[in-house]
């Protein structure tokens, strides 16, 4: 766009409507530029503060070597983020602690300062904020909230288990966003065949895992527990502190 074009989509109506006045003066240029800075940075932290992302450690921080398998080629090119734009979704499966969530996040934050809109929610949240509306007209307008983000991340599908009502409201949302063709991540550390787990007896599961899959990305992350690492050395260096106090 032009300068005139750019002072138009900022709203700088007195500006625009005084253009042969101002066109040429050596500030003008500057003043729409702080303008549109300004309204970018205010944009990105209304965007943060919406998708409650909690902190998180960066992807620099990831060891690559501690997982025994994963694709890192895989992991870095969602990073692309192409697929938001295709409304694919991307399910991460792993054991716990392996660095699904840290992952995820990082997506997550990426995706906000592409310029998209965001929610991070943990799936006990999401379920049982859902569960929770008293009446069908709350309920929707909850259900239109969830799907109106450009990207949704329900993290730890499968550390709980859930009754049928709970497997019908996931199954709502994952519909509504599939059927809008909004990217969904998931993370969670049950293959989908042991999903009759977490949902025992929900009669959805099998077409909610169906619509899940048909347009993802499926990352397996494969190891033991990086928490643990980090908690077995955290316990040896105060026990080495201990000795040393002693000697």
């Amino acid at each position: 766009m032009n300068l005139q074009e750019r002072a138009k989509s900022l709203g700088l109506l007195g500006v625009v409507q005084n253009w042969s006045a101002v066109c040429e003066q050596p500030w003008l240029e500057n003043i729409i530029v702080w303008e549109e800075t300004a309204r970018q940075e205010r944009s990105l932290q209304s965007r943060i503060e919406a998708a409650k992302l909690p902190r998180f450690k960066s992807m620099t921080d990831f060891d690559w070597q501690w997982p025994t398998k994963i694709d890192r080629d895989a992991v870095e090119d969602l990073f692309s983020l192409r697929w938001i734009n295709d409304g694919t979704n991307v399910v991460v499966v792993g054991p716990n602690g392996v660095g699904k969530t840290m992952i995820v996040q990082n997506l997550v934050y990426q995706t906000l300062l592409s310029g998209h809109t965001a929610r991070f929610i943990s799936a006990s949240d999401l379920l049982n904020d859902l569960a929770q509306r008293a009446n069908d007209n709350t309920l929707q307008r909850r259900l239109r909230t969830y799907t109106r983000f450009e990207l949704l991340c329900i993290d730890e599908v499968g550390y709980l288990s859930y009754d049928n009502r709970h497997a019908d409201l996931l199954f709502e949302i994952v519909t509504r966003r599939y059927g809008e063709s909004k990217s969904t991540v998931i993370t969670t550390n049950k293959p989908f065949a042991e999903w009759n787990t977490v949902f025992p007896n929900a009669a959805s599961v099998v077409t909610l895992v169906d619509r899940l899959v048909h347009r993802a990305e499926i990352i397996g992350v494969h190891g033991k527990s990086y928490r643990a690492k980090e908690s077995q050395e955290r316990i040896a260096a105060r026990a080495k502190l201990r000795a040393g106090k002693k000697s």
